[in-house]
């Protein structure tokens, strides 16, 4: 228990300074963005959506199935939100867990000593680990490991209440066989369900049902293969080790079938970018790709010198041609693979072979002869290995060798692997061969659903997929160190051995801690990773620089993202993005229809596109941009969420541009399509309070009335819907009593609560007019609104005040100064009136009407040389123009009279 504890405290303080790390990378679709952990979206939703909130069912789903870890998010979002600290602090609780757990697993196989502390100490430090345990989403893979180890664990207790019962039943020793062959069973069961939760905490899971086979073969029955073949298949096969292996085998095809189903019996869709040797037509390169892949991930298990925080876009470069060097580094792997295989599974040597037949009939417990094990006094844990005979670790029973005449051990008074209860201290460490065989079942078997041989992958190298793996990697070190250290003869090379050990955890600590940096915020991580894919890192650096302010410089690193990749859709988009919000429209608008042209089916670029067209007058073009984004399907789609919002933008926008050119019966259509089409995250305040403008200039007071309250109601502090309820509510004030009276009873009845009182309805109005203003104390806009209220109501003094504030807050936007402007003359202060029309005249120069009403405000304050030079542009804007025409004569009569002009203009 104290190795365990030792380890789990080592993982612990390595990543201590992960809990003030923030969300990075995959975080924010997972977490910040997914709308199955907020509280109002149910519980349910969770059993349907993968693993990034898409319905699993979608084309575009990616189809990882991952319920419990998106439970575990959400129980982190109901305690504290989007704070960062509590779910790094579950991650690193988790993995110090698994740690202590994969030690616990390591203590029977290599005994109390120092090995199992070297194991444990490995998988607590190993930089590999950085990714799943530092990166929120990593939690994915460390629970599931965590469920790993319990399965397999409790089948390790499965195997020897198995083979207590098989002896008791056998010499009747023992009462009560019937109580132990239930908690046998009982313990099988745990470990299945352990395995059915770490599948769905992550798929990988499910390979602990075929570790636990390998565990039973090769670790607890102690066999080479071809023993293992007579057992399971010969004439005296072991009937109770087949039944479990038959259980194991049968829940998992259960369980891949039932997630198969789930997910709708079809496989996930992946982009060229995530794995671009699956995408290839060339068999040779996939071929050749996908076999030097693994090579590739066993180098960063053995020297984790150069990680990232994504291996996609050409990051590992396909393998294309059979002289391509990297050919070497799969062949020496496979090669070393197959060496350690063949070393684990050899059959006994021919020189006991006569032996071992003679030894057919041997005593045999649990149906395997009593020869196959190899039986320790457990070692002490500060002399382990240091056993008196030639070859430390001599099988002994009870302090005495006992050999039958193949050489192998015969336990006395007690089964492989079982303690016999009058010897409690005496217990069976596995050989290393058979340590060798279950570390590469461990790292191999956990490993095989990311090799592409049964299906795709979305990527390419993955580090927190190496998490499960690992452990057998670390116990094949410390396996290695042990058999290492049993044949080095003298004191001091022994030393140097260990010493070598403790260098290496060493190593691993201080990488985990300086990659722990790394991962603390995003801009460290994406400059971590330029060197490995600098197509990523430099667009994922782009988008942190500009989140800063940092413009410029997010925009170099934008371009430098497409210098090593221009097709990438998200980068160009991005670039655009950034343009548009500095203000070079043009320039963004190029890369805008670079991006669809990469990728026709991205309709946030089809969106800032129509913006753009919008904006700049080109309303048709802008309206065909709308139509198009409008009618991509989301098939296929990575996000088909972030599609349907930004599809369901430009529905509102198309909507708007058709309400401002008056066609409200065509902009409601589309508005409705745009309520069809919205998904769930999409925040619709601003479509409702449009539809709302679209019923009030229909005249159709009572369903412009409904949607105003919708769109308070999806969002109590939106401006735009205080401001024009507020003038629903003060048109219904004006309603010409004798036209319908009737009817303006029952709009009363709909708003008011059966109140049937003009007054109170001007008060309802004037209050939602004052919230605006509480909300937003600094927008002028309020203020205009709320004045021109006030002008309706002829209190001229107040409306005066707020038209103030307005241009105020507000200079640089002409509509409110030019509001202003005309509040101030309704209320007779045409001094200061004629200071706002002249601001609002040098903000738009080019506008006859501000031109023309500042003429008229110079006119009536008797200056009429300005008047007239004002009047005169106007004209020259808009010759046809009546009113300024009619003012121009008047002022030219008036100037005649005064003997300022003596001759009249055409």
């Amino acid at each position: 228990m104290i190795t365990e504890l030792v380890c789990g405290a080592v993982a612990l303080v390595l990543y201590l300074n992960t809990l003030n790390a923030d969300f990075c990378y995959d975080d924010s679709r997972a977490i910040k963005t997914n709308q199955d952990l907020l509280p109002e979206t149910p519980w349910i939703n969770i059993l349907h959506d993968d693993f990034w909130g898409t319905l699993l069912t979608h084309s575009g789903s990616h189809k990882s199935f991952r319920p419990l870890c998106t439970f575990s998010f959400r129980l982190n979002h109901s305690l504290d939100g989007l704070r960062p600290w509590g779910y790094h602090l579950v991650n690193v609780v988790l993995h110090a867990a698994a740690t202590g757990l994969f030690t616990a697993l390591c203590r029977p196989l290599l005994g109390r000593g120092a090995w199992s502390l070297l194991a444990g100490l490995l998988f607590a430090s190993h930089p590999a680990h950085t990714e799943a345990v530092a990166g929120v989403v990593g939690r994915a893979d460390v629970g599931a490991a965590l469920l790993f180890l319990m399965s397999l664990l409790s089948y390790a207790r499965h195997c020897r209440l198995r083979a207590a019962y098989g002896s008791a039943s056998r010499n009747c020793q023992t009462g009560g066989c019937g109580g132990l062959c239930a908690w046998t069973w009982l313990w099988l069961l745990g470990s299945l369900g352990c395995a059915a939760s770490s599948m769905l905490w992550k798929e990988q899971g499910v390979m602990v049902l075929a570790v636990s086979a390998a565990y039973d073969l090769f670790v607890f029955q102690q066999l080479r293969l071809r023993q293992a073949a007579v057992i399971l298949f010969g004439k005296k096969r072991n009937t109770s080790v087949l039944v479990s292996l038959t259980v194991l085998t049968c829940s998992g095809v259960l369980l891949l079938a039932a997630r198969l189903y789930w997910m709708g019996n079809k496989p996930p869709n992946f982009s060229n970018s995530d794995n671009p040797a699956a995408d290839s037509p060339s068999f040779l390169t996939r071929t050749l790709t996908f076999f030097y892949l693994p090579a590739a991930n066993a180098w960063l298990l053995l020297c984790p010198d150069q990680l990232s925080f994504d291996w996609s876009m050409d990051a590992l470069p396909l393998v294309r041609t059979v002289a391509d060097w990297r050919n070497l580094h799969t062949v020496a792997f496979y090669a070393g693979i197959s060496l350690l295989a063949w070393f684990g599974l050899r059959s006994i040597s021919s020189r006991s072979a006569k032996a071992k037949e003679a030894n057919v009939n041997s005593p045999v417990a649990n149906g395997k002869s009593l020869t196959n094990g190899q039986i320790y006094n457990p070692p002490d844990a500060n002399h382990n290995d240091h056993n008196t005979s030639s070859e430390p670790g001599t099988p002994k029973a009870n302090g005495k060798t006992t050999l039958n005449g193949n050489g192998f051990t015969k336990p006395t008074h007690c089964t492989p692997g079982i303690a016999h209860p009058s010897h409690p201290r005496t217990t069976t460490l596995p050989s290393t061969e058979n340590l060798v065989v279950f570390s590469l079942g461990l790292l191999s078997l956990p490993f095989l659903p990311a090799t592409n041989l049964f299906f795709y992958v979305g990527f390419v190298i993955a580090e927190r997929v190496l998490y499960i793996p690992s452990m057998g990697f670390c116990l094949l070190v410390a396996v290695g160190a042990r058999a290492l250290h049993i044949r080095l003869r003298t004191r001091g090379l022994r030393a140097v051995l260990l010493g070598l050990c403790t260098g290496l955890v060493l190593v691993y600590s201080i990488k985990t801690m300086m990659r722990n940096r790394d991962w603390g915020n995003e801009e460290m991580l994406y400059r971590s990773g330029i060197s490995v894919n600098p197509a990523k890192a430099w667009g994922n650096l782009g988008n942190v620089l500009k989140n800063q302010g940092k413009m410029a410089k997010a925009e170099r690193a934008y371009r430098n993202a497409l210098y090593y990749r221009g097709n990438m859709a998200d980068m160009l988009y991005n670039l655009g993005l950034l343009l548009q919000e500095n203000d070079r429209s043009s320039e963004a608008l190029h890369y805008y229809k670079l991006a669809i042209g990469s990728r026709p089916t991205l309709a946030s670029a089809y969106l800032n596109t129509g913006i753009i067209l919008m904006n700049q007058g080109s309303l048709d073009e802008a309206r065909r941009t709308f139509v198009t984004c409008a009618d991509i399907p989301d098939e296929n789609l990575k996000d088909p969420h972030a599609h349907k919002s930004s599809v369901t933008s430009c529905l509102y926008n198309l909507g708007k541009l058709l309400h401002e050119q008056g066609l409200q019966e065509e902009a409601l259509t589309v508005y409705n399509k745009a309520l069809q089409k919205m998904p769930r995250q999409f925040a619709p305040q601003s479509l409702y309070n449009m539809m709302g403008e679209a019923y009030m200039r229909l005249n159709r007071l009572e369903e412009a009335g409904h949607w105003y309250q919708e769109s308070l109601r999806a969002k109590p502090d939106h401006i735009p819907a205080h401001l024009t309820y507020a003038k629903l509510l003060s048109i219904i004030v004006n309603v010409d009593l004798c036209t319908s009276p009737q009817n303006l009873y029952s709009l009363l009845d709909f708003y008011m609560g059966n109140i049937r009182d003009p007054m109170g309805q001007r008060t309802k109005a004037e209050y939602y007019y004052r919230r605006a203003i509480q909300l937003g104390p600094t927008k002028g806009n309020c203020y205009m609104h709320y004045g021109q209220f006030l002008l309706e109501q002829s209190r001229l003094g107040e409306a005066a005040e707020m038209a103030v504030r307005a241009a105020d807050l507000d200079s640089s936007e002409f509509d409110v100064v030019f509001s202003a402007a005309h509040m101030l003359r309704q209320a007779s202060l045409n001094e200061a009136a004629e200071r706002h029309y002249e601001l609002a005249a040098k903000l738009r120069p080019d506008y006859p009407a501000a031109l023309m009403n500042l003429g008229a405000i110079l006119h009536l304050n008797g200056r009429l040389p300005q008047a007239e030079a004002n009047y005169l542009r106007a004209l020259q804007l808009k010759p046809d123009d009546v009113i300024t025409q009619s003012n121009l004569r008047k002022l030219w009569n008036i100037m005649e009279r005064q003997g300022l002009r003596t001759m009249q203009g055409p």
